[in-house]
């Protein structure tokens, strides 16, 4: 594609050299950097693409894209590379990749999610309900990225960087797909990585304190106005009425949002959910699909299962979804890494979860607290590089709901993993709840399966569907799934536990 093609939309572009190019990749990684590219030098929190232009150049690159501000003569670019200079290259990259990608989502529906909770179970529940009605579906989030029951890859984050998202969405469009359906964090809206994308459809889940750092929000305002973004950029929006966020967002985008949709348990809205059960293994609650109430059935338990699925709901009754479809397809959706239960050899009921911020380590620890026959025993950390204002509050929710709690290490990246187990425990001695502190998470696992029974429940909290432990920036394998069933297989064959022949599941 013409370089001058690539640069359509770009305001306040100062060019020095030839922009009639012929580019054949745009990349904003020097590695990935191939003939007659074009590199997008970003300033990133731990690394600035200024220092990788030599290397861009190296593999090919014929064109350099700056941030206003840099001084250029003192990056000695050879003459024969065309430089542009512009205001934000963060954004200047997500309008070349749209460009360059040919708009890819204007060709099929773009359905976003966004929210502190809820994100990923609602993107696999609108997958699954549009499937059934016969669509065929792309799904772009934290797990993984499919095209219909077709692993593309596994996630390297929420929200993949602009260049990567147009080349997916390329990818998803060529093969026909009617929808994508994908989950839209805060952090890709606040570096433009969405930016340029044609939302159809958005969904607000909620909003908490969460992702408050150096890295990510300074505070809850820029927080709430990075997702705020996404609501107004789409033509038809789903917000959680019962959310305090949820309701503002409706407040702020009615003048720009054509369709305001509202769902819910407990306020007044468009879509709510009555007469709610909530069991060891699922919920059921009824629900207005079309002209009737019907009854609907979840099997993932928890209150947070209805709200999730109400948001899907309302994504399946805007596309017209037939109600029988919307019921089949609500009883067979299973999300991994979400209130997943690890079948065993014992018999134990063992549940991995995502749960990574107080309120929805509440959340989960308050579900099965309210059907186990036994102890609850938590077991969970906190990420490091990330919001430390909620280490002391997740101890203490874990101190107060958990009926044993087991303090260990979740990703820590570059920090001392002892240090955030000890500002953890800051929350949890608030607490009269029991508490142990094993770093390695692989033995805390292991003295919390030692010290249970049949009638307790293991929350495995904060790792979900990862499967790996980042530590200094090195993702090592840590498939909990495989880690849980290599404890009890060790423990069995030492003598230290006994198969349970009437295995619950």
């Amino acid at each position: 594609m013409r370089l001058k093609e690539i640069l359509i939309g770009l305001d306040k572009i100062k060019a020095k050299g030839n922009i009639e190019l012929d580019i054949t990749n745009v990349e904003s990684d020097s590695r990935e950097i191939k003939e007659n590219g074009m590199f997008v030098a970003i300033h990133g929190f731990r690394t600035d693409g200024v220092n990788y232009i030599g290397e861009a150049i190296k593999n090919g690159a014929k064109v350099v894209m700056l941030e206003e501000g840099i001084d250029i003569k003192s990056l000695n670019i050879p003459e024969d590379i065309t430089i542009l200079v512009v205001e934000s290259t963060r954004r200047a990259l997500a309008i070349c990749a749209c460009n360059f990608y040919d708009h890819p989502s204007k060709k099929f529906q773009l359905i976003g999610v966004t929210g502190t909770k809820g994100k990923t179970t609602t993107t696999y529940m609108i997958k699954k309900i549009l499937e059934k009605q016969g669509k065929k579906v792309g799904l772009i989030g934290t797990v993984a990225n499919y095209i219909g029951d077709k692993k593309i890859e596994d996630a390297g984050r929420t929200t993949p960087e602009s260049i990567k998202l147009q080349q997916t969405f390329a990818k998803m469009a060529e093969e026909k797909v009617d929808v994508v359906v994908m989950e839209v964090s805060s952090q890709s809206l606040k570096l433009d990585r969405v930016f340029g994308s044609d939302f159809d459809m958005a969904i607000f889940t909620n909003m908490a304190p969460e992702h408050i750092s150096k890295n990510e929000h300074p505070d809850m305002e820029d927080y709430f106005n990075c997702k705020l973004k996404l609501m107004k950029m789409c033509k038809v929006a789903f917000i959680n009425a019962d959310d305090v966020y949820g309701v503002k967002v409706a407040k702020l985008i009615q003048d720009t949002c054509p369709t305001i949709t509202t769902y819910g348990i407990d306020n007044f809205c468009h879509v709510l959910a009555k007469d709610i059960t909530i069991t060891n293994s699922y919920v059921d609650f009824k629900v207005k699909l079309g002209t009737k109430n019907e009854r609907v059935k979840v099997g993932i338990p928890g209150r947070f299962s209805v709200y999730n699925s109400l948001a899907a709901i309302c994504v399946a009754l805007k596309m017209q979804v037939e109600p029988e479809k919307i019921i089949e397809a609500l009883a067979e959706v299973v999300v991994p890494g979400r209130s997943e239960l690890v079948e065993n050899k014992l018999g134990y009921t063992i549940m991995i979860d995502y749960a990574h911020t107080p309120e929805s380590l509440e959340s989960i620890l308050k579900a099965v607290k309210s059907y186990t026959k036994g102890r609850v025993i938590s077991v969970f950390g906190c990420g490091g590089d990330r919001d430390t204002m909620k280490r002391p509050l997740m101890g203490e929710v874990s101190g107060r709901v958990a009926d044993y709690s087991i303090v260990t290490s979740d990703n820590p990246r570059t920090e001392v993993p002892e240090d955030i187990v000890k500002q953890i425990e800051v929350g949890i001695k608030k607490t009269k709840g029991q508490y142990t502190c094993i770093i390695d998470r692989k033995e805390a696992i292991k003295e919390a399966i030692m010290m249970a029974n049949n009638k307790d429940m293991i929350v495995l909290a904060g790792k979900g569907h990862e499967q790996y432990q980042e530590i200094n920036d090195t993702r090592y394998p840590f498939d909990e799934k495989k880690i849980v069933q290599d404890i009890i297989e060790q423990l069995i064959n030492e003598g230290k536990k006994k198969v349970n022949t009437e295995q619950k599941g």
